[in-house]
């Protein structure tokens, strides 16, 4: 294919995967019957609203005591399902994983549960367990290290690919049996990411607990959801900004051992 027919063709798909997200968007806003306009005027209003109302008053300042330990409780929720979920996703990955797996078999089925596991939203696990836990920390628990379940399976196997099969293949020469394959040689290799990866998703539950405590009643999102549907909008504010400063705090700690260890 010549150069100017190439990039005409380049062009012209373009072109046409903008026309078709203009027509998506304007179909959109007509079944959805948006304003724009209106939309757009609001802005103003609503920062002014936000500005009046999400500001801790002294009631708010009362209730930091018990905001702190609904906070904690969220915190440890995510901190223990991220660590537990880990362990677990590590033994599947080297059932999975094509340097490490003991049968071909074992392949397919241990990446295909990682793949249920990782695609479910974390607020759909929630929903789902609470048929059987109702409104406890169970549900937010069990939902987190769903998730984390998947992701971390997902991801180490694909690191334990890369690690290579030479130091695999080194150690069976000498006559090495599959445990002391996988304690001397796959996790130390494989041990930097993992400790990332699960710093990762320390910091995306504790994010993601505050929804799930908004759908099961517990933790930092269930005192959320109801200081703002009594109208407590200063409480509820304290609340945005004490889970913003713990999130930023740990980002910070994470980050810093990120460094440390890669």
């Amino acid at each position: 294919m010549q150069p100017d027919a190439f990039f005409r063709r380049r062009r012209i798909q373009s072109a046409l995967f903008f026309l078709a997200m203009v027509a998506m968007t304007y179909g959109g806003m007509v079944l959805t019957q948006f304003d724009l306009v209106q939309g757009l005027s609001v802005i103003p209003r609503a920062f002014a609203w936000g500005i009046a109302n999400f500001v801790p008053d002294e009631r708010a300042w009362a209730r930091l005591p018990r905001i702190l330990e609904k906070l904690q409780e969220t915190v440890l929720i995510a901190v223990a399902s991220s660590t537990i979920a880990s362990i677990f996703g590590l033994g599947l990955a080297l059932l999975g994983a094509n340097t490490t797996r003991p049968h071909p078999w074992f392949s397919l089925p241990a990446r295909a549960i990682a793949s249920i596991f990782r695609n479910i939203d974390v607020s759909v696990w929630a929903l789902i367990l609470l048929f059987s836990f109702g409104q406890s920390g169970f549900t937010g628990f069990f939902a987190l290290f769903f998730v984390t379940f998947g992701f971390i399976t997902r991801v180490m196997v694909e690191t334990i690919d890369e690690v290579g099969i030479e130091p695999v293949e080194a150690l069976r020469a000498t006559g090495a049996g599959y445990t002391a394959i996988i304690s001397q040689s796959v996790i130390p290799a494989c041990l930097p990411q993992l400790i990332s990866w699960v710093l990762y998703m320390i910091e995306t539950n504790i994010r993601s607990a505050t929804l799930v405590g908004i759908l099961t009643g517990t933790g930092i999102g269930f005192l959320f959801d109801l200081y703002f549907k009594n109208f407590s909008y200063g409480s509820a504010s304290l609340v945005v900004l004490a889970t913003v400063a713990v999130v930023l705090l740990i980002e910070t700690v994470s980050n810093y051992i990120r460094r440390t260890i890669l």
